[in-house]
C-alpha cells in the first residue's frame, strides 16, 4: 500500500507545526498552571486559548479533520489519511488540538452530526461548531451499568407531543463544564420494547442549559481535574423538541457508531504523537545521565528500551496509516476492524513508551517536571474511553473467524496416514 502524503498535508503539516512552536508551546507552562488550579473552567483564564484559536483560523489552520465539508462550511476538507500525520504533530502537546477546533469529543460530534443531521440540525448544531462559536459533548456512559455494552443503557427518551422527555444519569462527560460547552449529544433508549437491542436506542440533542440538566459533581480522571470536567450529569424530566432526534427512534446505535469510528481513529494518531515525545525524553535522559560508571543508554536494558520503542511506535504509525486510508475508502462500518486494532496498538503504545521513559527518569518522572506521568494515564484512560480493549480484542477475533476458511490451511500440513496395514 502507498503511504506518500499529498504536498497539501505536507504544506499544513509544516504550517501546524511552525504555530505550534510560534504561539503554543510558549504558552503552554501558562496552560499548565491554569489546568491545575480551581481556575480551569473561567472563561477569563482561559481567553488566551479563544485568542489563539482566532489566530488558527484567521490562517486557516482550522478543523483539518473533518472530511464532510460543505463549499460554505470553514475548513480544509483533508481526508482521513491526509490528516494523521498532523494529528500526530499536534498531539505532542495534548491540549493543542483545540486551537485548531481538532479536539474530543467536538471532533465526534461534528463527525456525527456531518453523518446522521438533516439540513436544519446541520445548520443549527453543526455550524457552529465548525465557526468555533461553541463546543459540545457526548453523554454515553452511565454509572448503574456496564456501558462497555451501550445496549445496557438506561436514560429514557420518551415521545410526548412534540417534545421527547429525557429522564436519566450520565458521568464521565467531558467536557460538559467547560464554559464555551452549549449543548450535548445524548445516548438513550426510545424503544424499550423492541425485541432487537440494537433498535431500542435514540440519539438526541440537548442544550445544556435546558431545565431538569444538573451537573452533580466533577469526577477525577487519573486522580486528577481537568478543564472542561468529567463531570455526573441528571437528566430529570428534560424536555427538548422532537426535531432534535437525530434519525428517527431506534436508529441510535447504528448513529452511534458513525461517531465512534472516527473518534477512535483519532486516538491512534495522538498516541503516535505523544509516544514520540516520551521517547525523545527517554533518550535525552539516557544521554545525559550516568550510573555505575556508564551513560544510562550503554547500559543495555535502556538501549533495548529504546530500540523497541522505536519499533513498537513506526509499527502503529504505518498501522494508522494503513486504516485512515481504509476509512477514507471503505467507511466506518468497512474499516471497523482497523479501527479497533489501531485503538489498542495505539494506547497500548502510548502506555508501553511512557513507561520506559518514566522508569529512565527515576523520580523525576513520576514528578509534575516531566509530562511523562500524565501521558502514562493519558494512554490507560484511552484504553478504556469510547469502549475498552476488552470490548475490541473479542470483536476483532469475530471478524476474524468469520472469514477464515480451514481448507486454507490444510495445504500446510503434512499428515501422515496412520491407518494399520
Amino acid at each position: 500500500m502507498e503511504f506518500t502524503q499529498s504536498a497539501r498535508s505536507l504544506e499544513f503539516k509544516a504550517r501546524v507545526v511552525d504555530f505550534m512552536d510560534t504561539h503554543i508551546y510558549p504558552v503552554n507552562k501558562r496552560y499548565l498552571e491554569i489546568a491545575h488550579s480551581d481556575r480551569r473552567n473561567d472563561p477569563e483564564a482561559l481567553a488566551f486559548i479563544d485568542d489563539l484559536r482566532a489566530q488558527a483560523k484567521e490562517l486557516g489552520l482550522w478543523n483539518l479533520f473533518f472530511p464532510h465539508l460543505r463549499d460554505d462550511e470553514p475548513g480544509t476538507g483533508l481526508t482521513n489519511f491526509e490528516f494523521a500525520p498532523i494529528a500526530e504533530e499536534m498531539a505532542k502537546l495534548p491540549w493543542a488540538s483545540q486551537v485548531f477546533n481538532c479536539n474530543a469529543p467536538v471532533t465526534g460530534n461534528m463527525e456525527l452530526l456531518g453523518a446522521a443531521a438533516n439540513e436544519a440540525q446541520r445548520k443549527k448544531w453543526l455550524r457552529p461548531l465548525l465557526e468555533g462559536d461553541c463546543y459540545s459533548c457526548f453523554a454515553a456512559t452511565e454509572p448503574e451499568v456496564a456501558s462497555s455494552d451501550a445496549t445496557n443503557y438506561q436514560t429514557t427518551i420518551v415521545r410526548d407531543g412534540d417534545e421527547y422527555v429525557v429522564n436519566g444519569r450520565k458521568w464521565f462527560i467531558s467536557l460538559s463544564m467547560h464554559p464555551k460547552c452549549r449543548f450535548m449529544i445524548l445516548m438513550g433508549k426510545t424503544n424499550p420494547e423492541n425485541p432487537n437491542r440494537h433498535k431500542q436506542h435514540g440519539v438526541i440533542i440537548i442544550p445544556l442549559d435546558t431545565p431538569g440538566v444538573q451537573i452533580l459533581q466533577d469526577t477525577t480522571v487519573m486522580n486528577a481535574y481537568h478543564i472542561g470536567g468529567h463531570p455526573e450529569i441528571l437528566l430529570e424530566n428534560v424536555r427538548v423538541p422532537a426535531e432534535n432526534l437525530l434519525g428517527e427512534p431506534g436508529e441510535g446505535f447504528a448513529i452511534m457508531q458513525k461517531r465512534m469510528g472516527p473518534g477512535r481513529i483519532h486516538y491512534g494518531m495522538r498516541c503516535v504523537g505523544m509516544a514520540e515525545v516520551a521517547l525523545g525524553l527517554l533518550m535525552s535522559r539516557a544521554k545525559e545521565r550516568v550510573a555505575f560508571g556508564k551513560h544510562l543508554h550503554e547500559h543495555g536494558s535502556v538501549a533495548n528500551d529504546i530500540g523497541r520503542s522505536r519499533i513498537e511506535i513506526d509499527q502503529a504509525r504505518l498501522l494508522c496509516m494503513h486504516t485512515a486510508k481504509a476509512l477514507d475508502e471503505k467507511g466506518v462500518k468497512g474499516a471497523r476492524k482497523e479501527i479497533a486494532m489501531l485503538k489498542i496498538v495505539g494506547t497500548e503504545l502510548l502506555q508501553n513508551v511512557s513507561e520506559r521513559a518514566l522508569r529512565v527518569h527515576g523520580a523525576m518522572g513520576v514528578s509534575n517536571q516531566t509530562p511523562l506521568a500524565s501521558l502514562l494515564g493519558l494512554g490507560m484512560h484511552l484504553s478504556i474511553a469510547d469502549g475498552p480493549s476488552e470490548v475490541h480484542l473479542p470483536g476483532i477475533a469475530k471478524m476474524e473467524l468469520r472469514n477464515h476458511d480451514p481448507a486454507d490451511f490444510q495445504k500446510f500440513y503434512d499428515i501422515p496416514n496412520r491407518t494399520r496395514v
